[in-house]
């Protein structure tokens, strides 16, 4: 091993469903040593991680402006009053969901 080009060796266990994904991704390459392939992948491959932090945060804005607005639409049905309180609510709660939704969308620019 002292005259190897690559002296250490990596090991990592892999099910068969998983060594058949390699091997058909492995397929699309010209190299057919999977030695190869997988160094080329582990240095040179990259990985796409979304950060969905801002939609998690929006989604759960949109959730609790929705229940507000709910309540209050079930009120109504109930054949409760419509207080001019409540609408200014309703109008509220629509611009925040506004708000958000160009937040979210000038974050993605």
């Amino acid at each position: 091993m002292a005259n190897r080009k690559r002296p250490i060796i990596l090991r990592c266990p892999v099910t068969a469903e998983e060594r058949a994904l390699i091997e058909q991704k492995m397929a699309q390459l010209p190299t057919q040593r999977i030695g190869a392939y997988l160094r080329k992948m582990a240095i040179d491959g990259y990985i796409i991680y979304t950060d969905t932090t801002d939609i998690k945060a929006f989604t759960a804005e949109l959730s609790a402006i929705g229940r507000n607005i709910n309540q209050i639409a079930k009120k109504l049905n109930a054949g409760g009053p419509a207080y001019q309180s409540d609408i200014q609510e309703i109008r509220e709660r629509q611009e925040q969901i506004w708000q958000l939704q160009r937040h979210i969308l000038s974050s993605l620019h």
